[in-house]
């Protein structure tokens, strides 16, 4: 064979596997066998029921009705209200975490030096390990007073509502963003940066035109991990939104269910098990999945569009 030939694949032999090697495969395996089972079984656990309950109510009705009151006297089967609900408080959510996160990634990753980053993004990370309850009962005792003093004029906001429901599920995934677009900006490389300060480009110009459009497909992906989390969302909305369900909320200062909420308060009720109200548990719990899987696939969409691949 002549010097600088490549090697025949046929010629290449593994190494010897050592026993480690072969338990970490096994253990990659399980979680992977794990994590599909899992879904399967949510998947599994929420069709039939949800099956059972179209079978007495029409998908039409469900759809399209504006009333929600399975629990009332006179019931109606309409998700609209919650719907409504749930996409005010993500909108809000998500108006709040996207600048304020995408903004101090983009500080951390291309402003602060290496001694403030590695002591400002620990901080900030503490911020997600709080537990969902403290935010609601601080949305609900902490902001909203302050929300309704400082009220313009018209009608005031409810005692509970989804606007600042919203704020503090925003307050509460600006560390997700955060993080997660922080990490996308560090991977893009210097290299990039450099040319662009060759070419007398600004900080700002080199940040918002070279880094972040680098790190596009990274920074979709924070920012749909972050909505997802709003959407599914449980106690910050049952305690600073409130459990209203009857009509669609068409204002944010008005206090109303979510999806979640209403799951969370109807599985804590007395409903009789395989009865059609506690059937409305798994109808709602499986528009909340279609609504999450759906906004997984066009994520992947969009990473996939705005992937770059450096070398």
């Amino acid at each position: 064979m002549t010097p600088g030939a490549p090697v025949p694949a046929a010629s290449v032999r593994r190494g010897r596997r050592r026993p480690g090697e072969r338990i970490i495969e096994g253990f990659l395996v399980l979680a992977a066998v794990v994590s599909i089972a899992t879904t399967i079984g949510i998947v599994v656990s929420l069709l039939f029921p949800t099956v059972e309950f179209f079978g007495e109510v029409s998908i039409v009705e469900f759809i399209t009705s504006s009333q929600w009151t399975p629990l009332f006297s006179i019931k109606q089967y309409g998700v609209l209200p919650l719907l409504v609900g749930t996409l005010w408080v993500t909108l809000i959510a998500t108006v709040i975490a996207v600048p304020l996160g995408i903004g101090a990634a983009i500080y951390l990753s291309e402003y602060a030096r290496p001694g403030t980053r590695r002591l400002l993004k620990p901080i900030l990370e503490v911020l997600a390990g709080i537990p969902t309850v403290v935010y609601g009962f601080f949305a609900l005792t902490f902001l909203n007073p302050i929300l309704i003093d400082l009220w313009p004029s018209g009608d005031k906001p409810e005692f509970q509502n989804l606007l600042v429901a919203g704020i503090a599920m925003g307050i509460m995934i600006v560390p997700t963003v955060a993080s997660l677009a922080e990490d996308a900006m560090s991977a893009v490389p210097h290299s990039l940066r450099e040319g662009a300060y060759a070419l007398a480009s600004t900080k700002m110009q080199v940040a918002t035109r070279v880094v972040v459009p680098g790190a596009l497909s990274g920074i979709v992906a924070a920012i749909v991990l972050g909505v997802s989390r709003a959407l599914g969302e449980t106690m910050i909305v049952t305690i600073a939104a409130g459990l209203k369900t009857a009509g669609i909320p068409w204002s944010p200062i008005d206090g109303a269910a979510t999806m979640t909420s209403y799951i969370a308060g109807a599985a804590q009720g007395d409903l009789p098990v395989d009865s059609l109200d506690y059937l409305t548990i798994f109808a709602v719990g499986t528009t909340l999945f279609l609504f999450t899987f759906a906004l997984n696939a066009l994520s992947i969409r969009l990473v996939r569009k705005f992937r770059e691949v450096y070398e």
